[in-house]
């Protein structure tokens, strides 16, 4: 073809395109591409592709299988616990399998210088069994040495005076004792390959991994020594890049050493010593007396009915409570007909949060120290009393903890077995890695979960030596008519409760599927009172309504309007996973669904 008649051939509109590309452009303040080495590509005015079936937003499909189903934050910990249960191990078994692995792969948020807690579907005795795995304050830190160490009023977020007992491996041992299958050992071998040998690090934990390492490494951090930390994760001095392969020695001989002596090797051998020693070395207070007198404790979950739904939650010294005080308010208004990501839907959920954290602060604390009035906190009269508070046009300005009768941030995974076990659990170091301090040698961080304890004079939650502080972490559950349906949480601080809130709503109110339920744009509220150092400082006087992008424009013009200060997101929207039992007939069937926020995944077969 002549070039005169190729030319004359092609449509009009297609001399248009240079001017296309000059008016139909993005905004000049945003991103025409990502930069290499970008942490973010923010485009506000992009969504996610369309699916023909399901919820419009939702990520992906759930995960479906008779034999299993495990869900994680690392790929390659879900792995190793669909692998423990094809070997023949129990729900419990596949559990401290991914847990393991989790505090080699997942270092930001778990490991065993961490606490952890547990919820699960007992078959046998056909009942929501609980665990609290928590240890307490050093003995020798006294509340004198602690508010001398005191900044603003609380305890500071890092270094020795924010260490606590470690409980995580004392609870793998409990669980294990009583619901094992496998042999001890054998729930090491899938974490010890992997610290040994080395795996590429996903883009979020490594950009979480960097960010701590540079908090840690700050001039006045209050970390008394930060070479260990920078040894085992400080890859290139800065931390790992996305896709760098990551490996821990050091823990991998820790982790051969437990599997050998089990529980008593951390508390009471080799570990403990070296843990002793390190602590004096820089001037801390944890000891081998503190670590040879720990031990969890089997508890009895407290529950209430959410329309149809049990939902259950741990007392001890957690906020789980919270979560039941939020259902039993908003039970008392239509979220059906106040329509689903609506202003008044969240302003609902919201004001119930504010209510029941006024009560958090004031009341929740170690119960073996102080006397908690949970049975009149999660009762239905004393939420028809608060729920009359919640105004559906308004904010409830100024908001204050109930009278109580004169009686009275983590990693979560879930799995479920072939004999119809469901395992809920969470464990964390609290604020993203810990408290900066890696003993000499054994490749892993030590919570700094003390500071939640509360320095205020006759507060329930006050610091005391041997007491266990305050926990955000807290694993979730939901029966159905005295059959398990979700084995689920959501991580990340005090967003917990929020999370938890948010999923059975969604659930039970707006009927979305186990995967779109996770999946649905998120609210988080900041600011409740507290005793504890763990909002930021200076928020607004009702605090700071964050919204995720993906709430509709129209609800947060309508929140701001009616007085709500509306956040920007800052992923701070906890993290998700969950297994369903959802029985076809006579077989098992179970869904499993994982967090799009993070970098997990969940499997079933």
């Amino acid at each position: 073809m002549l070039r005169r008649n190729f030319i004359a051939s092609i449509p009009a509109a297609a001399f248009a395109l240079p001017a296309l590309a000059q008016t139909r452009v993005a905004a000049p303040d945003l991103p025409k591409f990502e930069g290499e080495g970008d942490d973010r590509f923010v485009r506000p005015d992009v969504h996610a592709g369309d699916r023909p079936v399901g919820a419009s937003f939702a990520s992906r499909s759930a995960v479906y299988g008779t034999g299993g189903a495990a869900g994680s934050a690392h790929p390659l910990a879900t792995l190793a616990a669909i692998e423990t249960l094809k070997k023949g191990g129990s729900a419990v078994d596949a559990a401290i399998a991914m847990n393991a692995c989790l505090g080699f792969l997942e270092p930001t948020s778990s490991g065993i210088g961490g606490d952890c807690f547990c919820m699960l579907w007992d078959p046998k005795v056909k009942k929501v069994v609980g665990l609290a795995g928590s240890g307490g304050s050093p003995h020798g830190l006294s509340l004198e040495t602690v508010r001398s160490r005191a900044r603003n009023g609380a305890i500071p977020p890092l270094g020795a005076v924010s260490v606590s007992v470690p409980g995580a491996l004392d609870a793998w041992w409990m669980l294990h004792q009583r619901y094992g299958k496998l042999k001890w050992a054998e729930l090491f071998e899938p974490a010890i390959a992997y610290a040994s040998e080395g795996v590429p690090v996903p883009e979020l934990i490594a950009y979480y991994i960097r960010g701590s390492l540079r908090n840690f490494s700050r001039p006045g951090s209050g970390v008394e020594e930060t070479a260990n930390a920078m040894k085992v994760y400080g890859l290139n001095g800065v931390g790992p890049r996305t896709g760098q392969i990551f490996s821990n020695p050091d823990l991998a001989h820790t982790y051969r050493l437990i599997a050998r002596g089990g529980r008593d090797a951390f508390y009471k051998g080799e570990i403990a010593r070296t843990i002793d020693a390190y602590f004096k070395r820089i001037g801390g207070w944890l000891s081998a007396e503190d670590l040879a007198a720990h031990h969890g404790e089997w508890v009895e979950p407290h529950q209430t009915d959410y329309r149809g739904v049990t939902v259950h939650a741990l007392g001890a010294n957690t906020q789980g409570i919270a979560t039941l005080q939020m259902l039993n308010m908003l039970e008392h208004f239509d979220l059906r007909g106040a329509g689903f990501q609506s202003p008044l839907s969240i302003h609902l959920q919201a004001e119930a949060k504010r209510l029941a954290y006024e009560d958090r602060a004031r009341f929740y604390a170690d119960p073996h120290f102080s006397k908690v009035p949970v049975d009149w906190l999660i009762s239905k009269e004393y939420a028809a009393e608060r729920a009359r508070l919640i105004r559906p046009d308004r904010i409830l300005s100024p908001v204050y903890p109930g009278q109580a009768p004169s009686r009275g941030d983590t990693t979560y995974f879930s799995c479920a077995d072939s004999s119809g076990m469901m395992v809920s659990m969470i464990q964390s170091n609290f604020r993203g890695m810990g408290s900066g301090l890696v003993a000499d040698g054994l490749g892993f961080m030590f919570q700094d979960r003390g500071q939640l304890f509360s320095l205020k004079e006759g507060h329930p939650n006050i610091y005391q030596p041997g007491k266990r502080p305050f926990q955000t972490i807290i694993p979730g559950f939901a029966t159905r008519k005295g059959v398990p349906w979700l084995a689920f949480g959501v991580m990340g601080g005090d967003m917990q409760p929020q999370g938890q809130t948010q999923i059975i709503v969604n659930r039970k109110d707006y009927g979305l599927d186990v995967q779109a339920a996770g999946d649905s744009p998120r609210w988080h509220h900041e600011g409740s009172s507290q005793s504890m150092g763990e909002d930021s400082p200076d928020l607004p006087p009702n605090g700071l309504l964050r919204l995720e992008s993906g709430v509709p424009d129209a609800t947060k013009a309508a929140l701001a309007d009616m007085g709500w200060t509306i956040g920007k997101p800052d992923g701070g929207f906890g993290r998700y996973e969950c297994v369903e039992f959802m029985p076809d007939g006579g077989r098992l069937v179970y869904a499993a669904a994982s967090e799009m926020r993070a970098d997990g995944c969940a499997l079933a077969y």
